[in-house]
Order: C-alpha cells, then sequence, then structure tokens
C-alpha cells in the first residue's frame, strides 16, 4: 500500500506539472515544470524523502526501458538521420562536455554553500 502512496505523490506532482505547462505561457516543458515542483516540495519538507524514495528509486531502475520507444523511433527515421550524423555526433558531445561543466560547478556551489553553513 505504501508504494501506490509513493507512486500517487509523484503522480500528483507531474500531474501539477501538466497544469502549471498549460497554464503558464512559458515555453518549459510540463516535466521540467514537475520536477523544479518535486524538488521545491522536498526542500521545503512538505514532502520527505521518505514518502517517495522507494519509489523513485524503482523508476530510476527502470529508466532504460523509457527509452526504448524513442529509440525505436529513431531507427524508424534512420533515412533523415544518415545525411547528419557528424552533426548529431558533434552536438552530443558538446551538451555532454556542457553538462558535466555545468554540473561540477553547481556541485562546487553547493559544497561552499554547506561549508559555509557547517562553520556557522
Amino acid at each position: 500500500m505504501k508504494y501506490f502512496k509513493q507512486f500517487g505523490i509523484i503522480a500528483g506532482v507531474s500531474f501539477a506539472g501538466e497544469l502549471l505547462y498549460a497554464l503558464l505561457p512559458f515555453p518549459i516543458p510540463a516535466s521540467v515544470y514537475g520536477l523544479v515542483l518535486m524538488v521545491l516540495l522536498l526542500v521545503t519538507h512538505v514532502v520527505k524523502l521518505e514518502m517517495v524514495e522507494e519509489t523513485a528509486d524503482f523508476f530510476i531502475s527502470m529508466m532504460g526501458i523509457f527509452f526504448v520507444p524513442s529509440s525505436v523511433g529513431l531507427m524508424n527515421s534512420m533515412d533523415i538521420v544518415k545525411g547528419s550524423v557528424v552533426q548529431l555526433l558533434f552536438m552530443c558531445v558538446i551538451s555532454t562536455i556542457v553538462v558535466m561543466i555545468v554540473t561540477g560547478l553547481v556541485a562546487q556551489f553547493i559544497m561552499k554553500i554547506t561549508a559555509k553553513k557547517e562553520e556557522k
């Protein structure tokens, strides 16, 4: 029964993200609204980590399965992709590097904030 509750919380936050997407005029995907909303709920302790942790871990472990439909769609569009393989690889490399840099900078920033809080 606890898994249904955890799934309900995650589904409710995702639904709230969909509502925000429908109501707000910004070009931000509903999933991003949902993720930001979940982070805010976790940070403010409205939703405690223990309330969603096991179901979230399950979803993360199954994440590979969620990419199967997009991979099949990409294979079906191979004729379109063939002409721009070099550009796609270049974009993948550059975006991976940018994500790594930004992740490192954010981690350093959070570590500095945490260190300052511990000093006080």
